[in-house]
């Protein structure tokens, strides 16, 4: 039997991986596909609601940075480096923070969390990222903030259609 996993509209999947199932289109990012590569693809988790948050998942299953082929490490820098372009020139947004973590049951996949003002009250370091991920999942899943994400996303969608 397959891990269950409760998605961001609150239904429960059965699905080996959440990223394979994300990538391979199974499972449907809410939103949209920000962008898509040869080798990775591109989306937010509104479940956390952080306007400009962006998920680089990679296409093929595996966990650890040192497994990315040369092309897949070229493809990769390159991609993140558009993504934040487009994060300063269409979102606006200043700072980031950038994690992954290889002890996951989905495979690799690169975060990018923009850094707003009202984050401030959970500290300026990467201990302050889960508190305000937690934050934002528990506090700001409202209407309002979710149309604000929503149109992030197709900010983010409308600027990478450029790099295709």
């Amino acid at each position: 039997m397959s891990p269950s996993i409760t998605s961001a509209d609150g239904s429960n999947l059965e699905v080996e991986c959440l990223s394979c199932a994300l990538v391979s289109g199974v499972v449907p990012p809410t939103g949209g596909v920000i962008f898509e590569s040869a080798h990775f693809h591109v989306h937010q988790d509104v479940a956390y609601p952080i306007r400009g948050l962006v998920i680089v998942a990679a296409k093929r299953h595996f966990y650890c940075l040192d497994e990315l082929t040369a092309v897949e490490q070229t493809e990769f820098i390159s991609l993140v480096h558009k993504l934040r372009h487009e994060q300063r020139i269409r979102l606006g947004i200043e700072k980031v923070y950038y994690f992954y973590n290889e002890d996951t049951t989905h495979h690799f996949h690169f975060w990018m969390v923009p850094r707003y003002a009202w984050m401030d009250q959970f500290g300026r370091s990467v201990e302050s990222l889960r508190p305000v991920l937690l934050y934002a999942r528990n506090n700001m899943n409202d209407e309002k903030n979710r149309k604000t994400v929503l149109e992030g996303i197709s900010a983010l969608q409308a600027g990478m259609k450029a790099y295709k």
